[in-house]
């Protein structure tokens, strides 16, 4: 339990900290967002992805007044469900009808509080570094009052803007090896995303979800993060980390995607459950943690590459498969559940892999019956026809741009 005047020191300090906050880069998301009336704002993404700096944006843009309270707070610690009157108390005390919330989800019977305070028409923004951030409780309690969206770290575009650089080849590579964590770029300092990760495991898995066994879930994300573009199964993994049950590798597979520490790419089937049952691809949020966290020794351009157009297509589209038959195209994008793109990614087409490459891509387009597809390479660009069929090479850093 909090005194009334402990929570007020607190709100004080934070939002003191809150105001003197470093604008920094503005992001690419913030056009998109709006604060509404009866709707609370979810956003969610890594930690340390920039979604505190992104909320001060979007204050500065909707010029409003606002409170902002980061649950996470040691000094909250002791924070029950009994102060959450108290803590209305000192948001009507304060005149203020905008509230941000961060990591609000750790408390119990959070979603009661916000759908309270949107039905005393206040607004509210939410964000989390957890993608099932109240998953059951938005579909209950929230059901119809809720938008939500997702922040990365720096996209390429963004990547190029923090750094003052300009779009080339030599500013792709950059990229492709620092990845787009605002604080490690500012630093190169690569114990920034050995600490992340580390506290991503302990805290927003190993704790919330009860994990005894750690150094197999460390063992498992540091696995995936080492094989970005390849695919993976439970079955195949379940037995090199000696685990019994298929199961569990499954729910650590999902309690690293929800934590955004990685991604993983269906292979495209109509059938769910054939969806379900194949191997999935894997792909790390951000290249630097593949840089600083993997047990990958080589330089791996070719898989970096592959891992920079999945999270450039991954930025504004949720269905991303791969597709697989007797050849392997590399994305297969759908937006509303129609064929939007189709993307091989090959770092340097050569006389050795150019076949393979293309032949992919054309036993792609011919299931999926479209005319024109895209090869994205690291600096090559060219044109190939295939009788109607026409295929377009260009480089990563013209395609991102």
């Amino acid at each position: 339990m909090l005194l009334q005047n402990q929570l007020s020191l607190i709100l004080d300090s934070q939002n003191l900290n809150f105001s003197n906050k470093n604008p920094g880069l503005e992001r690419n998301k913030l056009e998109d967002l709006k604060i509404t009336e009866n709707f609370a704002l979810i956003i969610t993404g890594i930690r340390r992805c920039g979604k505190s700096t992104l909320l001060y944006q979007l204050l500065s843009k909707e010029s409003e007044n606002a409170l902002f309270l980061n649950f996470e707070d040691t000094r909250l610690a002791s924070f029950e469900t009994d102060d959450f009157a108290r803590l209305i108390s000192e948001i009507e005390t304060r005149g203020i009808k905008t509230l941000f919330f961060d990591e609000i989800q750790i408390l119990e019977n959070w979603e009661l509080f916000v759908r309270q305070l949107l039905d005393q028409e206040y607004k509210v923004v939410i964000t989390g570094s957890n993608a099932t951030l109240l998953s059951k409780e938005l579909g209950t309690k929230l059901t119809g009052r809720h938008l939500s969206t997702e922040l990365f770290p720096f996209s390429y575009q963004e990547f190029l803007r923090f750094k003052m650089l300009e779009n080339s080849a030599a500013a792709l590579s950059y990229y492709l090896k620092e990845g787009g964590f605002p604080e490690y770029l500012k630093t190169a300092n690569g114990n920034i995303l050995n600490h992340l990760l580390e506290d991503i495991l302990n805290r927003d898995i190993a704790i919330r979800y009860g994990i005894r066994d750690i150094i197999t879930l460390k063992k498992l994300a540091t696995y995936l993060i080492s094989n970005i573009g390849k695919p993976v199964s439970g079955n195949n993994l379940k037995e090199l980390f000696s685990i019994k049950s298929t199961t569990t590798i499954l729910e650590f597979f999902s309690y690293l995607e929800n934590a955004y520490v990685i991604q993983f790419v269906p292979k495209f089937s109509y059938s769910i459950k054939t969806q379900i049952r194949n191997h999935k691809k894997v792909y790390a949020i951000d290249l630097g943690l593949f840089t600083h966290n993997s047990i990958i020794f080589s330089n791996e351009n070719g898989r970096r590459l592959e891992n920079t157009i999945y999270l450039y297509l991954r930025q504004t589209n949720k269905e991303i498969y791969y597709y697989q038959d007797k050849k392997e195209c590399d994305f297969v994008v759908f937006k509303k559940g129609k064929l939007k793109e189709l993307i091989q990614v090959c770092y340097e087409l050569t006389a050795e892999n150019i076949d393979r490459e293309i032949d992919g891509l054309l036993e792609a387009m011919s299931f999926f019956n479209i005319m024109e597809a895209k090869i994205i390479t690291f600096n090559q660009t060219e044109i190939f026809n295939k009788g109607e069929r026409k295929i377009i090479v260009l480089p990563a850093w013209k395609y991102m741009a």
